[in-house]
């Protein structure tokens, strides 16, 4: 996972010892029923050029007492990951890097207790007591649809190349008119599934959802298959055929497409349909093409339901996110072609680089919205250098990022600082100290393949059964 950037052991440990000197600043952490998803800022330094040294001058009038001072770090945006199940693992990760926050508070010997980090997702709550006992960190919590919005909206106008389509087998990035990014309906595939109807900065209505998400999958999937992890199940799919299990339309006509009803031979009648007629037993059924199996009827009632309800508020547009997704190719194809179907092609499914870090990085965002005795963290606008051909766009208030090969994320940010200290959290174990990534114009690039082994099948109608 080391490419992706996102396996929490890799990238806060078998990489600590690459560590120069940079630091950890403004860590949030997402705890929900399946996985633990933490974004965290990696200083590598501070920027002070002339330009900017005006606006951090006005800053500073702005504040009544005088007493703050603003500081741009400039930095990376890390995404890591951890099953729930092990959530002793990660904590003994963020142990190992021995966060303490800075200034004056570092002086004395209580400091500890004073430590505070964005959390959001049920655990935040369930798991605030063992936080506080193992660590002395504080779950400073923040709501967690809240957060979802808000981390899709930054991912959505911020980072370059972010949302995409997935239609034959070939993603194609969409460069979305920052005017014209709402209404949209963001669906958020987790343990279960919520569903969005986003209008604006902080003006959302959950309207809809299902129990039948990410964890009815690896639930299902311990049973029927006895794979212990969401990527094993994941892994055993790629070898499955799901027409094994699965019965077809042409299963029920005769070989033959429905074609009143516009309905090819290839298109599932019923899920698993074919376990009811035959006289076999669990074993008898090749563990790979269960999951196949498995995997292909969730993603298609999330595509289903996901259309449904864009269609009930007149929305075009529909983004897909959480750690269901996983960029796995056949997740995406299901999910795209089912929403293509039941729209007749006018709406399309978008899927995120970042989609299962929606809440940790809404909840980093968060850290902008404190008052000035906290010491906030504000979103700054990124300047692309004179001498770089790199286009940057240019985001109100908000940073501008560029994503580099790891899947982390270069930006700067602006820290409100007390006079006699930094508000940061420090690592004394070296967080990572990447390459600087090359910068690359922004532009839409279009049938990038996505090497995964795939099913080619005319889906037609995913889910409708013909009557007998």
């Amino acid at each position: 996972m080391e490419g992706k950037g996102i396996d929490g052991k890799l990238l806060l440990l078998e990489k600590s010892d690459e560590i120069s000197s940079d630091e950890i600043s403004h860590l949030a952490i997402d705890i929900g029923g399946s996985l633990i998803k933490i974004v965290y800022f990696s200083t590598n330094s501070k920027c002070s050029t002339k330009d900017e040294a005006p606006a951090l001058s006005k800053e500073r009038q702005e504040v009544p007492n005088g007493d703050l001072n603003y500081h741009i770090l400039s930095g990376r945006l890390y995404f890591v990951k951890f099953e729930t199940s092990k959530i002793e693992d990660c904590i003994k990760v963020l142990a190992s890097k021995k966060l303490q926050q800075c200034g004056a508070q570092c002086r004395h010997s209580h400091a500890v207790d004073k430590i505070k980090i964005k959390a959001t997702g049920g655990g935040a709550f369930k798991f605030a007591d063992l936080f506080k006992e193992k660590l002395g960190i504080t779950l400073d919590k923040v709501e967690e649809m809240e957060s979802l919005v808000a981390g899709a909206n930054f991912l959505l106008k911020a980072v370059n190349r972010e949302a995409f389509t997935y239609i034959g087998g070939q993603k194609e990035y969409v460069q979305i008119d920052q005017n014209d990014l709402y209404p949209y309906l963001l669906v958020n595939i987790g343990s279960g599934v919520s569903m969005i109807k986003v209008d604006g900065e902080g003006k959302f209505q959950r309207v809809s959802g299902t129990s039948v998400g990410g964890g009815t999958f690896l639930g299902l999937g311990k049973l029927l298959t006895k794979c212990k992890s969401f990527d094993e199940l994941l892994e055993l799919s790629h070898q499955g055929n799901s027409r094994v299990i699965d019965m077809l339309v042409g299963d029920i006509c005769g070989g033959m497409d429905y074609t009143k009803i516009g309905l090819a031979s290839t298109a599932i009648a019923s899920s698993f349909g074919k376990a009811i007629s035959e006289n076999k037993e669990l074993e008898d059924y090749k563990p790979e093409d269960i999951a196949r199996s498995l995997l292909r009827m969730i993603s298609n009632n999330i595509g289903q339901i996901a259309y449904l309800n864009a269609l009930r508020f007149g929305l075009k547009r529909i983004i897909l996110g959480g750690y269901f997704i996983r960029d796995h190719a056949y997740t995406m194809d299901t999910i795209a072609v089912a929403v293509d179907f039941w729209s007749k092609g006018e709406a399309k499914a978008m899927f995120l680089r970042h989609e299962g870090f929606l809440g940790a990085l809404g909840a980093f965002m968060n850290y902008k919205g404190e008052n000035a005795d906290s010491m906030p963290l504000q979103l700054v606008e990124q300047q692309p250098p004179k001498s770089s051909s790199c286009i940057v766009d240019r985001i109100h208030n908000s940073t501008c990022v560029h994503e580099n090969e790891t899947g982390a994320v270069d930006c700067r940010l602006r820290v409100r600082m007390a006079s006699n200290g930094n508000a940061i959290m420090k690592s004394s174990s070296k967080p990572s100290n990447p390459s600087t990534a090359s910068c690359t114009p922004n532009t839409v690039k279009k049938g990038e393949e996505i090497k995964e082994n795939q099913e080619q099948t005319n889906y037609a109608d995913p889910s409708v059964l013909p009557p007998n």
